[in-house]
């Protein structure tokens, strides 16, 4: 997890580099980096799982670099690991295809570019070792060499001019003016993280910061006393809660302020609201033996209040008087195929960058599956949706 002096993986430029076993990829790592991040060996093989490392790489700024298992590993543990190479193309916002310089272009180097153009990720074919060989037919690739340096700086340069221009997107700043009060809810129970905030409330905050209004933070219990003297001094613009006590918040606030939720906020910052609302009317069905998929995009210690697996699965039971069938995944684990599902309700995808998020949507799409987000789902179940997404509108 992120501090707060840390740029998000979520919001980081994630470069994955891909090819077959000893093509160079760790090296030209280790050359466009600077460091030895990765291990170099002759052995083919080495990297028997896709390994990230968050850092600066000027000109282009924040990104998380991903090194890959070879697309031509074999039997069955080479398998499985070029099915995690796939699993981070899926989150990839450029993709680096690494060719031997004596070898060229073969079918994985043109099966993975028909892959990847598929998903619309722009991408980089280089040529590595052209310092032993200069590649015959290279028109539109890089030749660089990882062993000398050749070629490194202009491919640090033709990355930067690859990397995606996001529109400037506002978690919350543009929903608020100078000087406005927002009270931000922030519940402390066993299942939140010992000693820090998680990471939407850290974004709030700092987007709020940046806007010129003035958060006040509190835990649900402390909400009439901070809304006692936040009205005696000033007006309160909105209040963000998490979304397990959206219940017990919606009724303490008076109805004249506005309210959403963390995770709500997030599925409008990642462009994935609208599929939520929608998704979410779909729980007033669900009955017993429906199966049901609680994602989370990051890994953490389970509590016995944890939200995704013990207090969704409670307010779905009590909400629809049915008995679902729940399957939850964390982590990068997330089905490819996910017929047989009634519903997906995926976190508000924090530690995931927009086109991660967006591929786990799609698959849903894809199958006719679907999806919502935690805190809309929980706004649904409330009675409150409607409530909790104006301000979002």
């Amino acid at each position: 997890m992120s501090s707060l002096n840390q740029t998000p993986s979520g919001e980081r430029t994630h470069i994955g580099i891909f090819g077959r076993r000893n093509a160079g990829k760790s090296a030209l790592i280790n050359a466009l980096t600077g460091q030895s991040l990765a291990i170099v060996s002759d052995v083919a093989g080495t990297t028997t799982d896709p390994v990230s490392k968050a850092m600066e790489l000027l000109p282009l700024g924040p990104v998380v670099i991903t090194d890959t298992p070879g697309l031509d590993d074999v039997g069955e543990l080479g398998e499985m690991r070029i099915e995690k190479t796939k699993q981070a193309l899926a989150k990839t916002d450029i993709a680096i295809i690494v060719a031997d310089a004596s070898r060229g272009i073969g079918e994985y180097e043109t099966a993975l570019i028909e892959d990847v153009k598929s998903r619309g990720v722009p991408y980089l074919v280089v040529y590595n070792k052209c310092d032993l060989i200069k590649p015959a037919g290279a028109e539109g690739a890089m030749c660089v060499s990882a062993f000398t340096g050749e070629g490194i700086e202009e491919l640090k340069e033709k990355l930067a001019s690859y990397a995606a221009k996001e529109p400037d997107r506002k978690l919350i700043g543009d929903l608020v003016e100078r000087g406005d009060v927002v009270i931000l809810v922030t519940p402390i129970d066993s299942s939140a993280p010992k000693g820090r905030l998680i990471l939407p409330q850290q974004q709030v905050i700092r987007d709020l910061l940046e806007a010129g209004a003035m958060p006040l933070v509190c835990r649900e219990t402390e909400l009439e006393m901070a809304l006692e003297q936040a009205v005696a001094t000033a007006s309160v613009a909105m209040v963000v809660t998490d979304s397990q006590v959206f219940g017990v918040v919606s009724k303490i606030l008076p109805e004249n302020i506005p309210l959403t939720s963390f995770s709500m906020l997030m599925a409008r910052y990642k462009g994935n609201f609208t599929e939520a609302v929608k998704g979410a009317a779909v729980i007033d069905s669900i009955k017993s033996g429906d199966r049901i998929l609680i994602s989370e995009g990051c890994t953490h210690h389970r509590q016995c209040e944890d939200i995704g697996t013990v207090k969704l699965p409670a307010w779905i039971r009590k909400h629809t008087g049915a008995e679902p069938e729940f399957v939850f995944t964390s982590g990068t684990e997330f089905p490819t195929d996910l017929t047989g599902y009634k519903l997906v309700i995926h976190c508000g995808g924090c530690t995931l960058n927009p086109r991660e998020l967006r591929h786990r949507y799609s698959l849903a799409e894809k199958a006719g599956v679907p999806i919502t987000n935690y805190g809309v789902a929980i706004a649904h179940m409330h009675g409150i949706l409607e409530r909790a997404s104006k301000p979002l509108m």
